[in-house]
């Protein structure tokens, strides 16, 4: 499998993003999909996840109710809503596709990663 992230760039507090994570090469099916993010000079770090029926998400408690995490199976996507972004927000946010077992949460569960995509927050 291989994602391909795009959709971020730079923007203003308070401002929105849509990021995108294309798969190819092998369908999602049945692979929990997530967002990380590594801000500059920092670990990276759990986002947000989806199941693959979009039965369950989850999210980091730093971006409860601004963020949304959304997947379109038939068009091998899955998307981040990021709405009423902060400075705090800047990072490289990375997609990434889960298969096996294990905490969702847990960067080292995933299998599939994609290059990352820089979104920087200004005030």
């Amino acid at each position: 499998v291989q994602l391909q992230a795009s959709g971020g760039g730079l923007v203003q507090a308070g401002g929105s993003l849509r990021l995108s994570c294309a798969a190819s090469g092998r369908t999602l099916s049945s692979a929990v999909m997530g967002w990380f993010r590594q801000p500059p000079g920092k670990e990276r770090e759990f986002v947000a996840s989806i199941s693959w029926t979009a039965s369950s998400t989850y999210y980091a408690d730093s971006v409860k109710g601004r963020f949304t995490i959304s997947r379109d199976n038939a068009k091998n996507t899955v998307y981040l809503q990021m709405n009423s972004l902060k400075r705090e927000d800047t990072a490289v946010y990375y997609c990434a596709a889960k298969r096996g077992s294990g905490s969702v949460y847990v960067l080292d569960n995933y299998d599939y990663w994609g290059q990352g995509t820089l979104v920087t927050v200004y005030s």
